[in-house]
């Protein structure tokens, strides 16, 4: 690291990745726990069930660990990170030749709200992920992607592989269509 590098910059993704590279394993300990529940949340969305799931997030990974040498410390992580599991996803869905998109199993049980919050959210919590359902399947990834994993227009461009301008409009169709159904249902 450079003597003009601030405290900040060894919390940073890009940072961690760069100590672990260099065999500092704690820094990758780091980042797994900063990134774990957003990128399960993202593989199971779109796996199609836990135990795949729980496989792809395991590849995914030992991919980060067996590529850390190759990561470019200018990369932002989190693109990097969520190109790696998409692929994987699209990987296993040429495969097995089974649905990539989540049909019948929802959310995790780790997302379920507290009891009292479930009480009151429940009926509106169905109603999210059936809406969340009808969307196209471009336009869901791009939403959970920034709703689950709080990933910028531009990172969710970088992992799906289109232009900024694609990804903000697939981000504005999906609340449009989402706003519509919610309102439906009520």
């Amino acid at each position: 690291m450079d003597a003009s590098a601030t405290p900040e910059d060894a919390s940073t993704d890009e940072a961690l990745m760069s100590r672990y590279a260099a065999g500092d394993v704690p820094a990758f300990d780091q980042l797994y726990l900063r990134h774990e529940l957003p990128l399960w949340r993202y593989i199971l969305r779109h796996s199609g069930n836990r135990s795949t799931a729980e496989e792809l997030m395991q590849e995914v990974w030992f991919a980060v660990a067996r590529e850390a040498r190759r990561f470019r410390s200018d990369a932002k992580f989190t693109s990097w990170l969520y190109t790696m599991a998409r692929n994987r996803i699209i990987d296993r869905y040429r495969t097995s030749h089974s649905p990539v998109d989540v049909e019948t199993e929802m959310l995790p049980d780790e997302l379920s709200p507290s009891p009292l919050q479930a009480a009151a959210d429940a009926e509106l919590g169905e109603s999210l992920v059936a809406a969340l359902n009808c969307l196209p399947r471009e336009q869901r990834e791009a939403f959970v992607l920034q709703a689950d994993s709080g990933l910028s227009v531009e990172e969710i461009a970088t992992i799906t592989g289109t232009t900024f301008e694609t990804a903000k409009s697939r981000l504005r169709y999906a609340r449009e269509r989402l706003k519509a159904l919610l309102r439906e249902h009520a």
